[in-house]
Formats: C-alpha cells, structure tokens, sequence
C-alpha cells in the first residue's frame, strides 16, 4: 500500500484538487443505485478520473469499460459513438455493473476484484481457498486483480485519511 501511495503521489494529490466535481456526480449516481459513494474511488484507480483514458486491452473512460460490458450495460459503443467516453453515461453503468458483482458475491472486495477480472476468476479463487474472504482468497486471484483491491484500498485511505478504516464500514 504505502509503495502505491508513494508512487502515486503527485497523481493522488492533483485530483485531490480537481476532483470536486466529478466526485459530487458520481456520489449522486451511486446513491440513486443504492451503492456505498467510496466505489468513486474505482474510478481513480482506473482512469486516474481520466475520460480519455485507454488501456492496452481496450478498456475505455472513466471506469475503464471493455466494450462488450459496455454494451451490456446498455452504452453505445461503435466507430461513431463512444459512450464509454462519457463520464456520467459510464458512471451509471458502473453502478449497474458494481450492484449486480455485489449481488453476485455479497462482498465488495469481491466485486471490486471481479469487477477487474471478471466473475469467472474469482468463483474459481473462491472454490480453490473454500473461503468468502478476500483475504484469505486472493493468493488464487489474478495477480492484477489482487493489486487493482489493494490500490483501491489504498486509495481509499488515502482520500478518506488515515483515521478512517481501511474499508468503509458498509463494506
């Protein structure tokens, strides 16, 4: 965590700075979806905030949407219209796509970790530890899915201070 935290730094502070907005819009969606307001800190470990921002796999936004989950989640996505460019548009997916992993573990680090390899990973991780606990489990994760829960943990420290828990207490 501290490593993350170092490393990320200078990244961490400046949406520190820029990010009022953006938090303000996606705390009003999750609350809409009945979701904890901390998940908007997904989307600083995946795009730094960053709408623009396009992975190597093509994962595209805010919140990182492969295009076919995209779709799924009801965006458009084609040569002509991106909507996972959208920061709102992909926000409300997001949330769709957090609640049904929620529903689909009743455990949001384990959402949050299917949310970065998909469901499949993690019913496999599960089975192999015969445990629930994200803790206990995660050595059978994805080793980047077990980093992408864990910089989420840590950003989420970060922002939230150092007084507060680790995970917020509706997790």
């Amino acid at each position: 965590m501290e490593a993350y935290l170092r490393s990320n730094e200078e990244a961490l502070v400046a949406i520190r700075k820029s990010s009022r907005g953006t938090f303000s819009m996606m705390e009003k969606i999750l609350r809409k979806y009945k979701l904890p307001v901390e998940l908007k800190y997904l989307a600083v470990v995946e795009s730094e905030l960053k709408s623009t921002a396009l992975s190597p796999v093509g994962a595209l936004g805010t919140w990182q949407l492969m295009p076919e989950t995209a779709r799924d989640l009801g965006l458009q996505v084609s040569d002509s219209i991106d909507e996972r460019l959208n920061s709102r548009l992909s926000t409300k997916a997001a949330a769709l796509y957090l609640r049904d992993l929620y529903g689909e573990f009743d455990n949001w680090l384990l959402a949050l970790a299917a949310y970065n390899c998909g469901p499949g990973p993690v019913y496999k991780a599960i089975k192999k530890s015969g445990s629930r606990d994200f803790f206990e489990l995660q050595q059978y994760l994805p080793q980047e899915s077990r980093g992408h829960v864990q910089k989420y943990i840590a950003t989420h420290w970060y922002f939230e201070g150092k007084h507060s828990a680790f995970v917020p207490s509706t997790f």
